[in-house]
């Protein structure tokens, strides 16, 4: 396990079972030093809320709902209390263990559009990174060797169950022929940043002529085939 060096997590897990369909749900609090501290819950591995410490409120991050789900009212004060007991168990722990070498992982990711790529319709690009140990990422864009920040988002590090973590970044763009766009990961368990490109050429085509053409042809040939018959049957009835 991971958790133990550098942070200290505390994960609540229900499962829960009915007509034998099995459901996972998971309350993650962790802290890597004051600069990093975290809590969130996920169901069957989909992020529902976390805690957001620069508003001072929870966020829920599912879609809206005609019902949608709610936490109740001090949920966000419990995560302050756990964040502080987190810290201060940490502090502990370094202490009695002589701050203990740390553990890394280095990140794994990949990179794909959302949507179907069409050109010059609004798309976003996924970078997916995963399987990283500690808690603590950078993910930059570019778009033609040029640095993007517009339309970047980062999600909250989810939690993976050999205890690293995983996180998306996305990018907001409109695709045209000829870009070429990358995401770049740095973590302290690379030696040298994790660099993914997508190409626009590879993902728009144009569109073929060829089922054009054979659909015209098809019709053609089935056209002057009701023609001939048309023709050998009014020359039967004539003949008769």
């Amino acid at each position: 396990m991971r958790l133990h060096i550098f942070i200290l997590a505390v994960l609540t897990a229900v499962i829960c079972t009915r007509a034998q369909i099995k459901h996972v749900d998971i309350e993650m609090s962790a802290c890597l030093e004051e600069k990093h501290v975290e809590d969130l819950y996920e169901l069957d591995g989909e992020e529902m809320a976390h805690a957001s410490f620069t508003e001072n409120k929870m966020v829920m991050t599912l879609p809206d709902f005609a019902d949608p789900s709610t936490y109740e009212d001090g949920t966000y004060e419990s995560a302050v209390q756990k964040q502080q007991t987190c810290l201060q168990g940490l502090k502990i722990y370094k202490h009695n263990y002589n701050n203990p070498t740390e553990a890394k992982d280095p990140p794994r990711s990949s990179i794909y559009p959302k949507d179907y790529v069409t050109p010059g319709v609004m798309n976003t690009l996924v970078c997916h990174v995963t399987g990283f140990y500690p808690p603590e990422l950078r993910v930059k864009w570019t778009k033609n060797n040029e640095d993007v920040t517009e339309g970047v988002t980062i999600s909250q590090f989810r939690f993976n169950e050999d205890g690293t973590f995983n996180a998306f970044s996305t990018l907001s763009f409109t695709p045209e022929k000829g870009d070429i766009y990358t995401c770049t990961v740095e973590h302290r368990a690379l030696q040298e940043p994790l660099i993914r490109e997508w190409d626009a050429d590879d993902e728009i085509t144009v569109p073929s002529i060829g089922p054009s053409v054979f659909c015209g042809v098809g019709l053609t040939v089935g056209l002057l085939g009701v023609a001939v018959g048309t023709f050998f049957l009014v020359k039967g009835n004539s003949c008769n």
